[in-house]
């Protein structure tokens, strides 16, 4: 009787179990089909005219040129804190010898990328994320097709190209300011340690590991822009879902760019 009972409750464990993996791991499928078959759609001749290319300008206008004052201004800030902070600890224990190479892979190739990942998610992710999924609900993407009209082709690749461009672009400039920030705290408006700070950055940003962080980045613009597109693709056709389907959007793309970071760090210092 026990035995029977106990049998029982493993088996319905194991179906709650099992149902619970596949709901999690469904939306995981058709964010990869769809991610395949977006990068697929990027190669082809017939995404490059006239109407994609606004949609292209519109987005990185909105994501990332709306905002770059301002976002500069703040990563100038955080990098100048971060700085200073690493400098003075790093002499304070005797390494100042190595202050500004601990600020570079801390600052310039682990965190900046980063927060603009998590800026343009902010800003953009869930904007597209929205957007899309009232499009799905109000079959705005249906009617387009019955017209001929390819939206993938017209709508939603132009804004994950955007995205990425975004996100390149955001993390180009912000490491830039970093470095001047870096030289100017360390040296000051002398140039006599440019062939040293030249010397360390070769050290850091090696043709690798410049093509890492450059992958990464990249990986950073696609989950920020394929993530949302494909949560806002999955809402029901019910309005009231367009919320919950923003919500579940995000917190996919959360851990999609905390697992990049994890992923990427590990490869680098393990």
């Amino acid at each position: 009787m026990h035995y029977d009972r106990l049998m029982r409750w493993l088996i319905e464990l194991l179906t709650r179990s099992g149902d619970a993996l596949i709901a999690r791991l469904v939306p995981l499928g058709r964010i990869l089909r769809f991610g395949t078959v977006a990068l697929a759609g990027v190669f082809s001749p017939d995404l490059y005219n006239s109407a994609t290319r606004a949609v292209v300008q519109k987005q990185i206008y909105f994501t990332a040129w709306q905002i770059l004052g301002s976002f500069s201004l703040f990563a100038a800030l955080l990098s100048l804190i971060l700085i200073q902070i690493a400098i003075t600890a790093a002499r304070n224990y005797g390494l100042g010898d190595y202050a500004l190479e601990v600020v570079l892979r801390i600052l310039v190739i682990e965190l900046l990328p980063l927060i603009t990942a998590l800026f343009v998610a902010l800003r953009s992710g869930a904007a597209i994320n929205a957007e899309v999924a009232l499009m799905k609900i109000t079959n705005e993407i249906e009617a387009l097709a019955e017209v001929g009209v390819d939206a993938m082709r017209l709508e939603l690749l132009p804004r994950m190209i955007g995205g990425v461009v975004s996100v390149l672009a955001l993390t180009a400039v912000v490491s830039l300011i970093a470095l001047v920030l870096a030289y100017l705290s360390l040296y000051g408006l002398q140039a006599h340690g440019l062939a040293a700070f030249s010397h360390i950055l070769g050290q850091v940003f090696s043709p690798l590991q410049l093509l890492g962080l450059w992958l990464k980045c990249l990986m950073f613009g696609l989950a920020v822009t394929i993530i949302p597109i494909a949560a806002g693709l999955d809402a029901p056709h019910k309005l009231f879902f367009a919320p919950i389907a923003v919500l579940a959007g995000m917190v996919r793309l959360f851990f999609a760019l905390m697992l990049i970071e994890v992923g990427s760090l590990a490869i680098t210092y393990l």
